[in-house]
């Protein structure tokens, strides 16, 4: 698998916290290089669209985004500009009152994993952008941060990132 995967981390974390961390760990498994963008200077989540479209700009292979919260939404609106093969997205903060981008039209294979009791963002924010996405949901026991369903995570990850290879 030939393929770079890069990941956009939350408002609150940094690129190489414990998630993205293992997640890497699953894609650099599979043959995947990786990249985690740094956006911790970055509090406007629209900004930090237009600094992932400027790594992406040199991106000379394929690539899957992978977001989490503030980075899922980074990564689903700098997909409607790119080629992904896919995006992975991590209890998305999407339709967050002040984000300039409300409606999403992504293209690519997209998966989205949100947690029953995440009181940060509403899982029916996830549950009303996959029925207008019509992309697979996992709806999963845990909250936010999704740490204590992680192996559920992993497992979920590798599946997709198998899914995106099948020619």
């Amino acid at each position: 698998m030939s393929m770079k995967v890069y990941f956009s981390h939350g408002k609150e974390s940094g690129p190489w916290g414990s998630k993205i961390k293992r997640l890497a760990d699953i894609a650099q498994q599979k043959g995947c290089t990786v990249d985690s963008i740094d956006y911790s200077d970055i509090l406007d989540p629209d900004l930090r669209v237009e600094r992932l479209l400027a790594v992406l700009s040199d991106a000379d292979e394929a690539f899957v985004l992978v977001g989490s919260s503030m980075g899922g939404y980074v990564s689903l609106v700098a997909a409607e500009q790119v080629n992904a093969k896919g995006i992975f997205l991590l209890a998305p903060a999407l339709y967050i009152e002040g984000y300039e981008q409300q409606s999403y039209h992504p293209r690519g294979l997209v998966e989205v994993v949100h947690g029953w009791s995440d009181d940060v963002i509403p899982v029916d924010h996830s549950i009303r952008f996959a029925k207008a996405a019509d992309c697979a949901l996992h709806l999963i026991s845990g909250d936010h941060r999704l740490n204590s369903s992680i192996e559920v995570v992993e497992q979920l990850f590798s599946q997709f990132l198998v899914s995106i290879d099948q020619p």
